[in-house]
């Protein structure tokens, strides 16, 4: 018998409006010091706006919510030129599977080959396709670039309720 966590899951072959190709799979527990290595090539800003908090370093316990996941509710897609992790797309959904967050993570060194608007592309289909309805990402004011982005994608741009250093931008898929 196979030990499923052994098993890789497929690669998905994605490529973004510029032509840039890459492979595109679910995160596994194998991948956390990739994942390590993928936040550490996040400038410090983008990594301020992942997380909306300025840490420096990616703690292990957060980088084991990122790659073990349920791959039922909660999803980390993880991009990859060749070899190499380039950036990562989190999707989680509530526990009645009506709406889920996403987030998404770039190498700064692949930023501006249309990775982020692929990935996020990838994202809404996958939840589209498990029943979710609405898809949400909450985002510093300060992050035009991916606020632009989610507008050209048809999301909707509000203040964020409570705090107006955020914008909630949100697509209903139905």
């Amino acid at each position: 018998m196979t030990d499923a966590a052994a098993v890789s899951p497929p690669l998905e072959e994605l490529e973004t409006w510029k032509g840039f190709r890459f492979q595109v799979r679910p995160a596994t527990p194998e991948d956390k010091e990739a994942l390590a290595d993928l936040f550490a090539r996040v400038s410090p800003e983008d990594r301020r706006f992942r997380f909306l908090s300025g840490i420096n370093k990616v703690s292990g316990d957060f980088l084991e919510r990122l790659t073990k996941v349920d791959h039922e509710r909660t999803e980390d897609f993880l991009a990859f030129d060749g070899d190499t992790l380039i950036a990562s797309a989190m999707l989680a959904a509530d526990a009645e599977m009506e709406r889920a967050e996403v987030a998404i993570s770039i190498r700064s060194d692949y930023k501006g080959r249309g990775v982020g608007w692929c990935l996020l592309d990838h994202a809404a289909r996958h939840a589209q396709g498990k029943g979710i309805e609405l898809l949400e990402s909450i985002e510093s004011r300060d992050n035009v670039e991916a606020i632009s982005l989610a507008k050209e994608m048809g999301f909707a741009a509000t203040a964020y309720p409570g705090d107006a250093t955020l914008v909630l931008v949100q697509k209903k898929l139905a």
